[in-house]
């Protein structure tokens, strides 16, 4: 017993530095966490991208991304240097393979953006990425659709039902006017256009179900796109998730509540 107590009080200078760290004595301590993204899954299962007061866990161009009151900004104005090739803000927390993703955005009329997903840096493009995009535009032509930036292009649009089959020859030959004829539409979620009357002028939510080779775009609960990906060849299983800043638009578009959900 007396032991045990002696060795207590050896402890006890410990204890009381702790106490004192806790309460604020130790500021070098506390800085080390601000802007720490918090990795407890909410009552989905979601976990947050984004702490929302800075871009720590992405990285892209400052020119063109900020945050604003709690929001991821991207914007280019008419005073920005215009850009080169597209450019994404890039997660660096990882490359998902099998997951959900779910986050709001508002964009505005001009604008071209979309969320990439599976995808790798391109070399030589800062910035750049290629791979899976779920789409999305101010103008409402093509949000929802699945386009595979520097790849396959369209693999399905809106409202579509895809299949996408083994292919043999390079992907720039077989490529036509922006989309993939390969593409063997098996069924239909609705009308381009009835679909697009559910897109909001201003914020919506866009929910991703990505598992195995089965790719699915949802925007404010409905389904817009249904991929499955059957090409051996061109299909990714895994890599990097970003957001887009298209070239040649003067645009703004926001995202927030940006969450992730691994599926297993």
């Amino acid at each position: 017993m007396y032991k045990r107590f002696k060795l207590s009080l050896y402890l006890l200078p410990f204890f009381g530095l702790l106490l004192l760290c806790g309460c604020g004595g130790c500021s070098s301590s506390r800085s080390t966490q601000e802007g720490k993204m918090s990795t407890q899954a909410d009552k989905e299962g979601f976990v947050k991208l984004f702490d929302g007061k800075t871009l720590q866990g992405w990285e892209g161009d400052t020119a063109c991304w900020r945050v604003d009151n709690g929001i991821v900004v991207g914007e280019i104005t008419p005073s920005s240097t215009p850009l080169k090739a597209n450019s994404f803000l890039i997660w660096r927390g990882g490359t998902p393979s099998d997951f959900e993703l779910k986050t709001e955005y508002r964009v505005s009329s001009g604008g071209n953006t979309g969320i990439q997903y599976r995808s790798e840096e391109v070399p030589g493009v800062p910035y750049g990425l290629k791979g899976y995009q779920a789409d999305i535009d101010g103008k409402n032509q093509y949000t929802g659709q699945n386009y595979e930036e520097r790849e396959r292009c369209i693999v399905a649009y809106r409202g579509q039902k895809v299949t996408l089959p083994v292919v043999t020859g390079s992907v720039q030959s077989l490529t036509k006017n922006n989309e993939w004829p390969a593409a063997v539409v098996t069924g239909s979620l609705g009308s381009s256009d009835s679909l697009k009357a559910l897109i909001k002028d201003g914020w919506n939510e866009i929910h991703l179900v990505i598992k195995g080779n089965h790719l699915q775009h949802y925007i404010n609960g409905v389904l817009m796109c249904d991929v499955t990906d059957d090409d051996t060849a061109n299909r990714k299983f895994s890599g990097l998730l970003g957001l887009q800043m298209h070239a040649g638009h003067i645009m703004k578009v926001e995202f927030r509540d940006l969450r992730i959900k691994e599926l297993k």
